[in-house]
């Protein structure tokens, strides 16, 4: 291997155009596959703008080559569309980090990869589609990974760029604390609003009782989460500017297909295997299932 790994990323939406345009800036441009052709990325960020240079590929019979790090920034409803550019990229050596909402992306990839290739994180921060292939990143991008040996090709690669990695022991608090976030988030599909909503008095008691219901499923899944959790994840949708939006909120304004399963569904059905009530999910995963689904 040369000092930094040859690197792959798929789907070059809000997300993957962030750690793409970290990677181009350091001099280690990945090589970009999605379903639409641009020939080059624009990310915009701290007053200036960033172009990665395409050309995007848009089949996997253009790939010539395996890499030693793929990058997977597709939507868990878009892993089964995602699975021929693996087998195209992918040698059994190759470590994919996926950059996903969740904590079912081990199972989720499974049928694709083998386990020890499949490297789940967490993303923590909020970048946002414009227009075409225009991505806002509105504050500092970072990842969080598990303690494994594959987490040191993602660190190599990303070593002196403006993406910080994190490396955690207890990788399962970090994903179930982001994923009781990303089930609070649900509630702006529902309403169609951005984060300015939560300073409503009646949201934020609504708020406060989901993530509630999340915490005890987290916990029972074995994520250390204190009782002040709830409120610090509301705390933080208190502070977020009043036109922050979500991916899921941007899914639901363009009529594609939600991460209702990954984001809400599974506080439902882990709830479930483990006897805890879950009324409030009970109620909006329907809602935001028809939403994405219909009919109607």
């Amino acid at each position: 291997m040369s000092q930094y790994p040859a690197i792959a990323l798929i789907g070059p939406g809000a997300i993957g155009t962030t750690v793409a345009a970290a990677l181009h800036e350091a001099g280690r441009t990945p090589t970009l596959c999605g379903r639409t052709a641009h020939d080059s990325l624009l990310l915009r960020v701290d007053n200036h703008r960033i172009e990665i240079p395409g050309p995007i590929l848009t089949h996997p019979s253009a790939v010539k080559q395996h890499y030693d790090l793929v990058f997977v920034a597709v939507k868990s409803t878009q892993v089964a569309e995602a699975a021929p550019w693996l087998a195209a990229l992918c040698s059994e050596k190759t470590v994919v980090c996926v950059l996903q909402n969740g904590v079912e992306q081990r199972s989720l990839f499974a049928p694709y990869l083998s386990a020890q290739q499949i490297l789940p994180s967490v993303v923590w921060f909020p970048a946002q589609r414009e227009t075409g292939n225009a991505v806002w990143l509105r504050s500092s991008p970072r990842l969080t990974l598990p303690d494994v040996a594959e987490s040191h090709r993602v660190l190599e690669a990303l070593q002196g760029t403006r993406c910080e990695v994190d490396v955690t022991t207890d990788f399962t608090q970090v994903a179930w604390r982001k994923l009781m976030q990303n089930a609070l988030a649900g509630l702006m599909v529902l309403t169609g609003r951005r984060a300015g909503m939560f300073s409503r008095i009646d949201i934020t008691g609504l708020s406060l009782a989901l993530l509630q219901e999340c915490l005890a499923v987290a916990r029972a899944e074995g994520a250390a989460l204190g009782d002040e959790v709830p409120q610090e994840i509301l705390a933080w949708f208190h502070r977020a500017p009043a036109d922050l939006s979500t991916s899921i909120l941007t899914d639901r304004q363009a009529d594609r297909p939600l991460e209702w399963d990954c984001r809400n569904g599974v506080i439902q059905r882990r709830g479930q295997a483990h006897g805890i009530a879950t009324p409030i999910s009970d109620l909006i995963v329907p809602l935001l299932a028809a939403a994405s689904d219909g009919p109607g």
